[in-house]
């Protein structure tokens, strides 16, 4: 027997997700500017950081809203016309956001294509994306005007120094003791000098 839903259209709050809305991974999401339209939206997601990827300062209404829910916002200033994005910079916010004590997390610039892509972008080559899949995704969001210059960046951005410090975050979390400790330990050699134990 079926059961009867009495659809109330002046009762039902529409929840619009702010432009470019997407789920990177568990935890993770990026759009463009979230505007108040948007609020009822990011509320059910739970937040509890944003990383903003644009030098404006954000504005009061959105500070009001983050501070009503709890959230703590990251601002990384990056211009949005550069030609070349901040290498430092990225590294930072991708240190952010791959703390999972920030999670959920909202990553966004002004529209979600290219100050955002290209943070997705190296975080992907983290997770051992191949380089073609990170491209096709960057893409997918900037639509008819992504551009090169990001792709080599993208290309280019070693995630070595940002292993190192996930490793050195790691051992403050694992201990002595584990598995996962010993592993590392076992990449860590090649740069180590060996230690026989007599």
């Amino acid at each position: 027997m079926g059961m009867m839903i009495e659809d109330d259209e002046e009762n039902v709050d529409v929840l619009v997700p702010p432009s470019n809305f997407s789920t990177v991974e568990d935890g993770i999401f990026r759009s463009g500017f979230p505007h108040p339209s948007n609020f009822g939206f990011l509320e059910t997601l739970n937040l509890r950081s944003i990383i903003y990827l644009c030098p404006e300062a954000y504005p009061q209404e959105n500070m009001d809203f983050l501070d009503a829910h709890d959230i703590k916002l990251f601002q990384f200033g990056i211009e949005g016309k550069t030609e070349s994005i901040p290498k430092d910079t990225i590294t930072e916010a991708l240190k952010l956001l791959i703390d999972v004590r920030n999670h959920p997390v909202l990553i966004h610039c002004k529209r979600g294509k290219h100050r955002t892509g290209c943070l997705v972008g190296c975080f992907r080559k983290l997770q051992n994306w191949c380089l073609s899949s990170v491209f096709e995704e960057y893409q997918r969001f900037a639509g008819l005007k992504w551009r090169a210059t990001d792709l080599r960046f993208i290309e280019t951005y070693e995630v070595i120094c940002l292993r190192q410090c996930l490793y050195s975050i790691i051992y403050q979390y694992q201990g002595y003791g584990s598995n996962k400790r010993r592993l590392l330990y076992r990449e860590e050699s090649i740069q180590k000098p060996k230690i026989k134990s007599i």
